[in-house]
């Protein structure tokens, strides 16, 4: 068999589809530089861990279910001269992942999703699981999936993310029952997932609209 067809059978058995697809190129390109076998390895290598990477973002970011696609860098921070953009930059470096929840509180309109969604694209980019739930949704998902008896399941899906964003809670009040269960998902994630919360709700109003468990004092950023 021709060296080559056999070199690009064993990648496909490998499943090294960028290798396959490159090392044509690559080797024409090392020979004309005069490069050693080394160093184009090297380049293939190098080829293959990126693709594998930007594949694993794509997936991660398609298993976050996000409404849309929201970039920090688009967010217009002079539109809301209180909040610290510096600090939310900081933010966006991930380091409050598996450390304390975050919670963005802020009047309808001022971009508080856009945040969210901003900054759980970045921990996409940075390798964490992550799952976007528009609260109210996610109430009705769990009065389903209590009436199907499979809540558990339901839980156990979320404990495999490890960030998860709750957008607009409290925005429409829950039934006790609907209370009850958010409170219940909560719960189930404390100390175990991490928590990006967006709201309106003023703190003095929390407990006319919905049940929280208790928690560290979460960092706002607006």
């Amino acid at each position: 068999m021709d060296a080559n067809l056999l070199l690009e059978s064993y990648l496909k058995e490998l499943r090294l589809p960028a290798l396959l697809r490159h090392y044509r190129k690559f080797g024409e390109g090392a020979a004309q530089a005069g490069l050693g076998y080394d160093r184009y390895l090297l380049a293939l290598a190098e080829q293959e861990s990126a693709q594998r990477k930007n594949n694993r973002q794509v997936r991660l970011i398609k298993a976050a279910r996000f409404p849309v696609i929201k970039e920090l860098a688009d967010f217009d921070f002079a539109c809301v001269p209180s909040l610290n953009k510096q600090r939310v930059l900081e933010l966006a470096q991930g380091a409050y992942i598996r450390t304390e929840p975050l919670l963005i509180v802020g009047n309808p309109g001022l971009g508080k999703t856009h945040l969210a969604l901003g900054l759980a694209l970045a921990a996409c980019r940075q390798d964490y699981k992550v799952r976007f739930y528009n609260a109210a949704a996610l109430v009705n998902e769990l009065l389903q999936a209590e009436d199907e008896h499979r809540v558990p399941r339901l839980l156990n899906g979320a404990l495999r993310q490890q960030l998860i964003v709750l957008d607009e809670l409290g925005f429409i009040p829950f039934s006790t029952t609907g209370a009850h269960l958010i409170f219940r998902f909560r719960s189930a994630l404390y100390q175990r997932v991490s928590l990006i919360i967006t709201t309106n709700l003023r703190f003095a109003d929390w407990t006319q609209s919905l049940v929280m468990s208790a928690s560290p004092p979460p960092c706002s950023t607006a």
